[in-house]
């Protein structure tokens, strides 16, 4: 063959540090068009976006050039510098969960990012990025994803 062919859809999770609910709108929909910013300039096209007041997903398409750990370190340390120069203190936490996403699969995903407003009346993220983990087979001790 003479051309790579790659089609990888990722969901990306990561909270701010400790978990503070310090994405409050109107920052919130700010903050989740920088990001989007950011993966454009990655070339990743961007599916989905959204998150509550301690937490971010994210659907996108990875190039074949990129990597996770590279988009995700992008998305990140640009973010954070942007939200403490407009007056936010902010930081992300270290880790993140990216899960891979099938095409088939890909409208069901970006629907329950674009409803996590409503989704976090009954769940919190603690026990929503448990559940995703189980999803996908991610073995963990929850005393090592919060400690």
């Amino acid at each position: 063959m003479s051309h790579a062919y790659s089609r990888n859809y990722i969901h990306l999770v990561f909270g701010t540090k400790d978990r503070r609910r310090v994405i409050k709108e109107p920052v919130q929909q700010k903050l989740w068009l920088y990001l989007a910013s950011i993966a454009h300039e990655y070339d990743a096209g961007v599916i989905a976006i959204g998150g509550w007041e301690d937490h971010v997903h994210l659907l996108l398409a990875i190039p074949p050039k990129l990597s996770v750990a590279a988009i995700i370190r992008a998305l990140k340390a640009n973010s954070s510098k942007w939200m403490n120069e407009t007056g936010h203190w902010f930081a992300w936490q270290a880790g993140y969960g990216a899960f891979s996403v099938s095409a088939s699969n890909l409208n069901a995903v970006a629907e329950y990012i674009r409803r996590q407003t409503e989704h976090h009346k009954t769940r919190d993220f603690q026990q929503e990025y448990c559940a995703l983990l189980r999803k996908h087979g991610v073995e963990f001790t929850p005393d090592h994803v919060f400690g």
